[in-house]
């Protein structure tokens, strides 16, 4: 049974090797690079700024004068009455032309505050679409260090795998000596299977692990990597840690949802200027040009008026101002100003919301950083107990004092403190890069 096990486990373990080196090794920057490039939710935020930036432009060239041009062409045919009182089979072709232009001089700084929204609304798009490119970096880094947690825990299997293949070694010298019960070598021998079942688990752990980071990426499944290994940080009983406070109120300086909110709420107030800009009058200045020609037109002696007579008759110009008064439009204007009010108010609210949520996030993110660094220091003291308890069972088993119930109680006592420590390791790691993060530091390991 043991051989039956171990051989498959070997064969994978050779496959996942042979992989490893032809695989290109890529670092966190270059994951969190490659996505912030391909991602599709960056790409929509970044159209989505586009979209803001093309208002803005158009809100600009609102103030300009706008100058539109008229042609027409008319063609009759059929009797109608000539130059000379007589009725005649005419056909006749009218062309004619005009140009106009208009601009608004005054409408209650509509225009303006138009301006300005657009460009408060640009800001807060811009601002979004960095909050999306934090939020897909954190998640980069979660599952990048995810991969190194699953990793690590694939190498404690095998050590203990390991260490038991020795005992068994061991425990058959003395069960041929006589010195134990064949029993106390097939328990040994079910504990390696069982451990070769577990090596197998963490190896699928790391393997869905390196996928949810693919998946992250948007990687197309033919392209695959393995991750850079970093030089973690050490622990320590001297570990220092910044007060929630204090980051929070750098965050709520520098955070892009908070900048956004902010924005937003700037972009509201402009807007209720525009709706109290509509109680005022409208003061605009046009100009217009027009001539005509038409084929049939004649002089008092029934000659043809020449192409350039006619365009020299029939030219006309003019310009003059236009003042609308506002007085009673159905309530629009008072219903527009109401529902700019409930607006400003309502991002007044979401700006508040968004400062209490970066709180809560920075408080629970120090509070989980804490508790795992507490772990950690807990868990490594329990791995120097457990190494050395077990190294005292395992000299005891080997002579006889205790069994194999035991040995593998103890064995599997240490694995368990050894991933205890490795997951409290990575909690925090996390934790404080979060932290890091909020305190406008960028990612790296």
């Amino acid at each position: 049974m043991r051989q039956f096990l171990s051989i498959p486990v070997l064969f994978l373990l050779m496959a996942l090797a042979a992989g490893v080196q032809s695989q290109e090794v890529w670092p966190l920057q270059k994951c969190i690079n490659y996505a912030l490039e391909n991602n599709i939710h960056i790409k929509q935020g970044a159209l989505n700024s586009d979209y803001y930036g093309n208002e803005l432009n158009q809100a600009k060239s609102n103030r300009l004068p706008n100058l539109n041009a008229y042609m027409s062409n008319d063609m009759s045919y059929g009797r109608s009455l000539s130059y000379d009182n007589t009725y005649q089979n005419v056909n006749s072709n009218n062309t004619g032309g005009s140009l106009s232009s208009s601009i608004t001089l005054w409408n209650g700084f509509i225009l303006s505050n138009q301006v300005k929204r657009a460009e408060l609304d640009l800001k807060a798009s811009l601002e979004d679409l960095q909050k999306a490119k934090d939020d897909i970096m954190l998640n980069i880094a979660a599952a990048y260090l995810e991969i190194l947690f699953a990793d690590e825990l694939v190498i404690v299997a095998t050590d203990q795998m390991g260490v038991t293949r020795q005992q068994i070694d061991r425990t058959s010298k003395l069960v041929d000596a006589g010195s134990l019960a064949k029993g106390s070598l097939l328990e040994i021998e079910a504990q390696l299977a069982r451990e070769e079942l577990q090596l197998v688990n963490e190896q699928n752990s790391l393997q869905l692990a390196y996928l949810n980071l693919y998946q992250l990426l948007e990687l197309p499944s033919t392209e695959t990597f393995k991750i850079e290994k970093p030089n973690l940080p050490m622990l320590g009983a001297g570990q220092t840690m910044i007060n929630s406070m204090d980051i929070f109120k750098t965050a709520v300086d520098v955070r892009p949802e908070i900048k956004s909110a902010e924005y937003k709420l700037q972009s509201a107030e402009k807007q209720l200027e525009v709706a109290k800009g509509s109680q005022y009058p409208t003061l605009a200045f046009g100009a217009n040009y027009y001539n005509s020609y038409n084929n049939q037109y004649r002089d008092g002696t029934g000659n043809d008026i020449p192409f350039s007579d006619q365009i020299k008759n029939n030219e006309r110009y003019g310009f003059g101002f236009d003042l609308s008064i506002p007085i009673f439009n159905r309530r629009q204007v008072r219903n527009g100003i109401s529902n700019a009010t409930i607006q400003k108010t309502n991002l007044e609210l979401q700006l508040q919301s968004a400062k209490n949520l970066l709180r809560k996030d920075i408080e629970q993110a120090y509070t989980n950083a804490l508790a795992a660094l507490k772990r950690y220091m807990a868990n490594e003291k329990a791995v120097v107990s457990m190494v050395e308890a077990f190294r005292y069972t395992e000299e005891k088993f080997n002579v006889g004092m205790v069994n194999s119930v035991e040995y593998n109680q103890s064995k599997n006592n240490l694995t368990k403190a050894k991933s205890d420590l490795l997951q409290a390791k990575y909690e925090y790691i996390f934790r404080t890069k979060i932290l890091d993060f909020y305190a406008g530091k960028p990612i790296e390991l």
